[in-house]
């Protein structure tokens, strides 16, 4: 499955994260412990795990070559600058060090064939952080890796130098001094800050020829890496066969590659099913529909193609069989001649798909959840939207569960949302803080709406003044007609039933609503004052509405006021366990069920009776009648809708019409419009031409560095535009920011990890990012190739990959590791 925008790749994640979200409102989060579970997801984390067909280095044949796709080729093989992609993080990854590698659980972990040590070795007055390097760590050309190489990174990349073209510099502007250790072998690294994130740093670290010029770094690095220190080195870089080759390096100190070669392909995902196929490739990355391919070429396989159910040709029946027939050798030359031409077509397509399908019948597919999840992005600039209570009115009709099992039970891959922003289950900063914001819950949905004044009938434009076939109404059709109206009396009663019916009245609705003006009267004395009170959908707050005004001015029914004090009530309480909070919320409940709702709550003549208990609370369940899609002041409800129209995207689009049917039920409408995959992003993501949309972020091992600019809150530039950095909901808060910048200043893991919890609540509630799923990750393998395939958190060890030597196979050889 495609995610249009999406950033891809370990290293390309952490670049584009770098480069250049509940505002004030009804509830309050003081703390964060009281709304968060904090659980690594024992269930998700395990589906998380690697499936590379795990086997021991003994168990892989030396040399051989491994075909590997990628998307497209990558535009510079600089990891720092703003155009790298995955395949640029790919490559890096295989050739250049990383300090600090990321295991199955998403954790950072010392590198031994670079690190002997690192620590940090002092905290005040300021952090000091001591590398201890691998004596044998050597580049290509044979110079030891040391300080020389940290320093000229630092200086390239720490934002001071606007010769270098660098797309992200964090935690490297915190630096103040590297110095030389006891020996070359040490690397002393003072910060004038505190940074809590300092594994990040120096990953890939490039040798200084790269990052000591600017020429080097802009334009050099980004089609050549002429020093290189990793288990292979780059050969050759093939813009015009899209294949970029990577060989063993001689001079690697670690354990040797199994691999002679690895040749990075690029080939898009619609045609990578023809390519495995056909034997052109080893390992790629695949989306649902490949893989749905695979599993009936191996169900099918033996039929040889002869009893395909499916692909072209599958839906022809006896009698669109017969009519080609007929046509094709029927008397009309021309008619025939075009017949023959779709037949002959159609029987080219049946067997090439029946020939994939026997090629597909041997492939395998690994499958895992990727360390990235897919969120409804709501975009809260200007719109409906800016409002937070309509955006957790959005939040609030979506059942989560249901838009995960949408993607992930056909994969028979568990699918339960992810409860965090900042991490993924099985990571150490992982704890569910959606309690923040709460679960679907319909009641509640449209309670927020109607407290921020979109209700049923709102969207009814205002009337004239004039009622509904009255004399006034008559006189001014009969003006725009040429006629004249006359002086027909307002209370004449002896008006016939066709004239009511042509002026759109039925007689007996008009005998009913004539008894419903004179019961109005008769009470009139003693209804409620609405003096003072805010009537939705009017100009002006404080202005009471005629009783016979249209539909589109109704107070707020009591049983929304009631329900939406119970929601308030109930959200409050998921940041106080305190027995008062729930006492609080049950005697809202009560006084809720009892006859005549809550105390206090008005009720203006003519509200529905509260909808049946057991509705509530359930998407399948019926919602609340909402007597239509919701409006203010004359204004529908409507939220435009993105979606990419692209191949590849059916499942995103999928997703995005259940979540159209979902808030339907609450009576927001959504306008979908589907552009093209390579505008989506550019043109309406991150131009904030959207109200809603999907699309993924990567999860990190770095959540308070890399979480910041994605949440962080716009601030206005000197044009009056927004300075949004990847904040594409422009939504955000003071606090939010200060929990990040805290998070990335503190030493203590634990306290860090907890701030930013405390930050991934708060992004919650502010209800500008929905998680709905982890992305699935389906990689199509050769048999006989091991240690690859759905790699999961785990960073590819390179050097092991390779395939499988003859008569080791077996039922442990392909065991998730």
């Amino acid at each position: 499955m495609s995610h249009v925008g999406a950033p891809r790749g370990r290293t390309c994640s952490r670049t584009l994260r770098s480069v250049a979200l509940l505002t004030t409102g009804v509830l309050a989060l003081p703390t964060l412990s009281a709304c968060t579970s904090e659980t690594d997801g024992s269930e998700a984390a395990a589906a998380a795990a690697p499936d590379i067909a795990a086997t021991h280095r003994d168990g892989v044949k030396q040399g051989g070559s491994v075909r590997w796709a990628i998307d497209t080729m990558p535009a510079t093989l600089n990891a720092f600058q703003a155009d790298a992609d995955a395949a640029t993080g790919r490559i890096a990854d295989a050739v250049l060090p990383s300090l600090f590698r990321i295991d199955k659980s998403g954790r950072p972990q010392r590198n031994p064939d670079y690190l002997e040590s690192a620590k940090i070795v002092e905290r005040e007055p300021k952090q000091v952080v001591l590398y201890k390097l691998n004596q044998q760590a050597v580049w290509s050309d044979g110079r030891e890796i040391g300080a020389p190489d940290f320093v000229a990174q630092w200086h390239a990349l720490r934002g001071k130098d606007s010769a270098f073209w660098t797309a992200r510099n964090a935690g490297y502007e915190r630096i103040e001094k590297i110095e030389r250790g006891a020996n070359d072998l040490e690397v002393r690294v003072t910060f004038n800050k505190p940074y809590a994130d300092w594994k990040s740093l120096f990953t890939p670290l490039y040798p200084k020829e790269v990052t000591g010029k600017p020429n080097a770094f802009n334009d050099g690095a980004r089609t050549a890496l002429k020093k290189t220190a990793g288990p292979f080195t780059l050969k050759k870089v093939d813009r015009k066969s899209k294949q970029v080759t990577l060989v063993r390096d001689p001079r690697w100190w670690g354990q040797p590659a199994k691999l002679s070669s690895l040749v990075l392909s690029a080939v898009p995902r619609s045609k990578r099913a023809a390519e495995l196929a056909a034997g052109k490739l080893d390992l790629a990355e695949i989306d649902s529909g490949a893989a749905k391919r695979i599993a009936l070429a191996v169900k099918d396989k033996g039929s040889g193609g002869q009893a395909l159910t499916h692909g072209p040709g599958s839906e022809t029946t006896p009698a669109s069989a017969l009519r080609s027939w007929a046509l094709a050798h029927g008397s009309d030359e021309e008619q025939a001649e075009l017949a023959q031409e779709a037949r002959k077509a159609n029987a080219e397509a049946v067997q090439q798909y029946a020939t994939e399908q026997s090629g597909l019948s041997g492939i395998l597919v690994r499958k895992s959840l990727e360390p990235a999840y897919t969120q409804l992005a709501l975009n809260g600039e200007s719109g409906p939207l800016a409002d937070e209570r309509v955006r957790r009115a959005v939040a609030r009709a979506l059942d989560r569960k249901e838009l995960a099992e949408t993607v992930l039970k056909p994969l028979d891959l568990p699918a339960k949302p992810p409860g965090s922003h900042l991490a993924l289950a099985g990571q150490q900063a992982y704890a569910d803080s959606s309690r923040a914001l709460g679960k679907q819950d319909t009641h509640e949905a449209l309670a927020l709406l109607a407290d921020a004044g979109w209700t049923p009938g709102g969207a009814v434009k205002k009337d004239d003044g004039t009622k509904a076939g009255s004399a006034g109404e008559r006189k001014k059709a009969a003006g725009e007609n040429g006629e004249d109206g006359g002086t027909t009396d307002e209370s004449d009663e002896s008006t016939t039933d066709e004239k009511r019916a042509e002026h759109g009245l039925h007689g007996q609705e008009a005998d009913r609503a004539a008894s419903a003006k004179k019961r109005d009267a008769d009470a009139a004395d003693d209804a409620v004052s609405d003096e003072g009170l805010y009537i939705v959908g009017d100009d002006k707050p404080g202005r009471t509405a005629p009783r016979s005004e249209s539909a589109g001015h109704i107070l707020a029914p009591a049983t929304v006021a009631a329900l939406q004090t119970t929601a308030l009530l109930r959200q409050a309480a998921a940041v106080d366990d305190t027995d008062t909070a729930r006492q609080a919320v049950k005697a809202a409940q009560d006084s809720q069920d009892r006859p005549g709702g809550m105390a206090g709550a008005y009720a203006p003549r003519g509200t529905a009776a509260p909808a049946p208990s057991g509705a509530k609370g359930s998407a399948s369940a019926s919602p609340v009648p909402v007597g239509g899609p919701l409006g203010k002041e004359g204004k529908p409800l409507t939220l435009r809708f993105v979606l990419p129209a692209g191949e590849g995207t059916e499942s995103l689009r999928a997703v995005g019409e259940r979540i159209s049917r979902m808030l339907d039920r609450v009576g927001i409408s959504t306008e979908v419009t589907k552009v093209a995959d390579d505008s989506y992003f550019k043109d309406h993501i991150a131009s904030g031409d959207y109200d809603l949309a999907l699309y993924s972020w990567p999860a990190s091992p770095y959540p308070a560095t890399d979480g910041r600019p994605i949440y962080a809150k716009p601030v206005p530039a000197s044009d009056g535009s927004l300075l949004v950095e990847q904040n594409y909901t422009r939504v955000g808060t003071d606090h939010i920011d200060q929990l990040f910048q805290r998070a990335a200043a503190e030493l203590d893991e634990k306290t860090s990890r907890d701030l930013v919890r405390q930050a991934d609540a708060r992004i919650w509630a502010a209800a500008g990012s929905i998680p709905l799923y982890q992305r699935p990750q389906l990689v199509a393998v050769k048999p006989g190739l091991v240690n690859a395939g759905a790699f999961g958190f785990a960073a590819p060890r390179y050097e092991d990959i390779g395939w499988e030597k003859p008569g080791d196979a077996g039922p442990n050889s392909h065991k998730k590791k």
